[in-house]
């Protein structure tokens, strides 16, 4: 049984930083579990709000369905009392709704949804396919608003209508308009959180818009900066915001935008250069360069 209820986890995820692991490999890509949990060891002496494990920066779209069932397990084991897990599902509905199953029976604490596989995705299928997995799960439940998943307001409402387990909606596409809708409509029913890549870039103004909280890559590498730039968002701090924007994650951002993937490849090569190496990325994402692996040390110095 889950530790917390949705209204119960729909409260804590609103209420500090999103911490999204990497997820470690081996040299011939597997998942290499005793370097992950040393990893949540480490991290565990900082403050967030809740682990999301595998989500995208973990490369939940390149593990195999085994592979999701360990990560999460050794999440669950690994996260320290009153810190909830968050399990994935994802692919086609069937798929998504097994997923969502098994990741109960694993231990996890709510659910993140990501976009189904492939398909273009129309209103209507697109609320099936939350309302199949929201109707197999008693576990709180986060939409992905990302990729082919991109919700209408009025769809939102619908889900919001029918189920008390559907308590999230994290914005991958930056739709202002949307989340400014939601935020005014639904806001103390829904968490809403931010999503996009490297989403301290947003965070500031995200915050005005209702979302509380974002996912957090650059924890994964730099916790304690991490942390105290959340903190300053949520002070309203807007001159210490922008100075650590401009010191560290513009420069940061255009290094990651040098190839399509390195929003994930970049959280890795971070951990690779600050001393606490994850191994490469899986395929079809593609790792930085030695060159670019030298340029981003010179910036993780700043940070850590």
């Amino acid at each position: 049984m889950a530790r917390f209820s949705p209204d119960d986890l729909r409260r804590v995820l609103g209420s500090g930083l999103l911490s999204f692991p990497v997820t470690h490999t081996t040299p011939d890509h597997a998942f290499d579990e005793p370097a992950y949990r040393t990893h949540l060891q480490r991290l565990a002496g900082y403050d967030v709000a809740g682990l999301f494990a595998p989500g995208g920066t973990g490369e939940f779209f390149s593990l195999s369905h085994t592979d999701v069932d360990a990560v999460l397990r050794a999440t669950v084991a690994e996260a320290r009392d009153g810190l909830p897990v968050i399990g994935a599902a994802g692919y086609g509905t069937a798929t998504a709704v097994e997923m969502a199953r098994r990741a109960e029976e694993g231990g996890a604490d709510g659910l993140l949804l990501l976009p189904p596989y492939l398909t273009e995705v129309g209103q209507e299928g697109l609320y099936e396919h939350v309302a199949r997995v929201c109707a197999a799960t008693s576990l709180g439940v986060i939409v992905y608003h990302r990729a082919n998943a991109r919700f209408k307001a009025a769809t939102v409402d619908r889900l919001v209508a029918r189920f008390s387990n559907f308590i999230g909606f994290k914005d991958g596409v930056c739709d202002i308009d949307l989340m400014a809708r939601l935020h005014a409509e639904h806001d103390g029913r829904l968490v809403l959180i931010g999503g996009l890549p490297t989403a301290e870039t947003y965070a500031l103004p995200y915050l005005e818009l209702g979302a509380t909280t974002y996912s957090s890559a650059i924890f994964n590498f730099a916790p304690q900066w991490a942390c105290d730039f959340y903190a300053a968002v949520r002070a309203h701090d807007t001159a210490q915001v922008y100075d650590r924007l401009r010191e560290f994650v513009l420069p940061y951002i255009a290094l990651r935008d040098r190839q399509p993937g390195y929003a994930v490849s970049i959280v890795k090569a971070g951990l690779t250069v600050s001393g606490h190496g994850a191994g490469p990325v899986r395929p079809p994402l593609t790792d930085l360069t030695e060159a670019e692996h030298t340029e981003l040390a010179a910036l993780v110095k700043k940070v850590i």
